[in-house]
């Protein structure tokens, strides 16, 4: 039985995850924050003395530290007592006092004809190319040349045209055998009890496609070719398909052009305003554009970026309204922030956009704009101080006040912790070097914020502004990347996929988000995924296919015989495909794993040297505890991934 998502939040609202995971643990009293929901305790996966498993009643997850396993409510009742889902969900249930929902049929039956509704859109797209190719599309073909769109951009972007008619497009979909309820779920036309007729949604308009993360048109935008049209612009409907708010146009093709390149690092993606820019910044050399679909960013739209890119650069015009929507994204951005994972701002000169600004100046123009970009501080502070005057004690106490309330809204203790440093920074800088002296009659080395100065750190280790990390803890497998040959983890992780794509398909969005060390093996991912986008890879055979079809023939040589060396037979094709789950499961753990606790070393570093204080010390020594108990895990692992009760084979 499938639950709609909004039952399952709720449920895992109203039952705090400690109180499921209490029932099986003891949670260590010392290490255990209860009154901010923080909780730690021995492993109840694996067997250790010093508590790495930590659940959080704020995020409704727990991780692991030790042997990686991570998850919510369902998945700590599933994998450890042995439950179905259905069984978990009902023992949450019944933990909220909340019933159980009665069986969706209507639901089921609308997701055994999604995959039809996709066929539906590709019907659409096709027609709407032949539109434009027609005596009929002349008008919008003059129209694309004079915005300089190429013929072969056109075709890049399966740009079309919808006729001026009320049933072009519905009679043409009836006659391919679409049915009336499938034309009108993929919101084709429009209909309705007030309509006696339905009648095509989109005329006379260029028809933009918008795909999404697996290359599927699920939606249109067209642009108005008719001067006096209510609408320039106009998105499909909300469908089962499609919903604006958490799909970028162009997103798959940013994706895929943000990724390093052979010798070329990441590049940015930059978010503009509109398709006609998206197109014309790829057309000009910056394929990396995506643009939201006529509405303000949302909270959706900022962590697909993020996947994407870990600082995305937002692009917005220089007029008021560009300045409102970068203001409108700061706050947005503000409370999600994370480590490493921040925005940067670049401002158009004012009356250009992007379009106008390469057409009339060249990509070199935009690119010096791209380079001027500003990080996400420097927009907040020039926001709240650009126009104010802060002459009097009165005013300046104002904007500090005002800064503090907003420092507050950063949700991650690490970032709000150096944002609030920063911005006391700014502040001395701000009102003169003699500030502190008039503003803290105490003479210590306290601020307003209640925190220690840069220059008044005390305690050892801190030096330059760097705690110095020892010569063991440098050369951890954990915690450094490889540089040379790739790692074992990270190719059994990437020849499993590529010998069963299937499994691709079963958590798609985890194996998207997957981070590799080795450059080659970030463009084999990102090779794999664009090939499960653009072919729709079945199998094994289908994959080495279109894989070397890429030139990736000699990488895939390279990277099976380092598979057959270390004897990782889970990765292969000859592999069960239930083997392979289950090798593939354990390795993403201790990939996963390794991962946050470079992350997290790298942040208690940086909060020692910010402030030397015995409880960031203490943080630190935990860290890497946990780094020698999991390097010590590992070690008790025969091979990379390989289950536990398995023995004989190398993975």
């Amino acid at each position: 039985m499938r639950f709609p998502p909004s039952f399952l939040d709720e449920i895992r609202e109203r039952v705090p995850i400690s109180s499921v995971i209490g029932t099986r643990v003891s949670f260590d009293r010392k290490k255990t924050n209860a009154p901010k929901g923080d909780f730690w305790a021995c492993c109840p996966f694996h067997g250790e003395k010093s508590p790495s498993f930590h659940c959080e009643d704020r995020k409704g997850r727990y991780h692991c530290f030790g042997c990686g396993v991570t998850g919510d409510h369902f998945r700590f009742l599933t994998e450890l007592e042995g439950l179905s889902f259905p069984e978990a969900v009902q023992r949450v249930a019944d933990m909220a006092g909340v019933p159980m929902p009665a069986r969706d049929a209507e639901m089921e039956i609308r997701e055994a004809k999604r995959a039809t509704l996709y066929d539906v859109m590709e019907m659409a797209t096709k027609f709407f190319e032949e539109q434009l190719q027609a005596a009929g599309g002349a008008k919008a073909r003059a129209y694309l040349r004079e915005r300089g769109m190429s013929a072969a951009t056109q075709h890049s972007y399966r740009l079309g045209y919808a006729p001026e008619s009320r049933n072009a497009l519905k009679e043409h979909l009836a006659s391919k055998n679409a049915t009336k309820e499938q034309i009108e779920a993929c919101g084709l036309v429009v209909y309705g009890d007030d309509k006696p007729v339905s009648f095509d949604r989109f005329r006379d308009r260029i028809m933009f496609p918008i795909e999404d993360l697996r290359g599927r048109i699920i939606a249109f935008g067209g642009r108005a070719l008719a001067p006096n049209a209510i609408a320039k612009y106009m998105n499909s409907n909300e469908t089962e398909l499609f919903h604006k708010g958490k799909i970028l146009f162009n997103a798959l093709r940013a994706r895929k052009a943000a990724q390093p390149q052979a010798g070329q690092p990441a590049k940015a993606v930059i978010a503009v305003e509109g398709y006609m820019d998206v197109i014309a910044l790829a057309q000009a050399g910056f394929p990396q554009a995506v643009a939201p679909l006529g509405t303000a960013l949302t909270e959706d739209q900022l962590d697909l970026l993020w996947r994407m890119s870990p600082e995305p650069i937002l692009c917005f015009d220089g007029d008021n309204a560009g300045i409102k929507a970068a203001h409108r994204a700061i706050d947005l951005a503000l409370p999600v922030l994370k480590p490493g994972f921040s925005l940067r701002f670049a401002v158009l000169p004012e009356g250009k956009d992007p379009d106008d600004l390469v057409k009339s100046s060249g990509p070199q123009a935009f690119q010096a704009v791209l380079n001027d970009a500003r990080p996400l501080a420097d927009m907040l502070w020039t926001r709240e101080t650009a126009s104010g005057v802060f002459d009097t004690p009165e005013r300046r106490a104002e904007l500090e006040a005002r800064l503090k309330q907003m420092m507050a809204l950063i949700g991650d203790e690490n970032v709000r912790r150096h944002y609030a440093q920063d911005v006391r920074e700014r502040i001395q800088q701000f009102f003169g070097s003699n500030q502190r002296s008039n503003s803290n009659p105490r003479g210590n080395n306290q601020n307003s914020f209640g925190q220690q100065n840069g220059y008044g750190q005390r305690g050892r280790g801190a030096a330059n502004g760097r705690f110095a990390v020892s010569d063991s803890l440098a050369r951890s497998v954990l915690v450094k990347t490889t540089s040379a040959a790739p790692p074992l983890r990270e190719t059994a992780i990437l020849m499993t996929l590529f010998n069963h794509p299937r499994l691709i398909d079963e958590d798609f969005e985890t194996v998207v988000r997957l981070e590799f060390s080795h450059p080659d093996l970030k463009r084999f991912h990102a090779a794999m995924l664009n090939a499960m986008a653009e072919h729709h890879v079945a199998n094994g055979t289908e994959m080495r296919k279109a894989m070397v079809d890429t030139n990736h023939g000699a990488l895939i040589e390279a990277l099976e015989a380092l598979t057959r060396r270390a004897r990782m037979w889970t990765a292969t094709a000859e592999a069960a495909e239930e083997d392979a789950l289950e090798a593939l499961k354990q390795a993403i753990h201790l990939h996963q794993r390794a991962s946050t606790l470079h992350k997290e070393l790298k942040v208690a570093e940086t909060a020692l040297a910010s402030e030397a204080t015995d409880e960031n010390l203490n943080r630190l020594l935990d860290i890497q505890n946990d780094i020698r108990n999991a390097q010590a895990t590992e070690a008790l692992i025969e091979g990379f991934g390989i289950p536990s009760g398995r023995s004989g084979k190398g993975f």
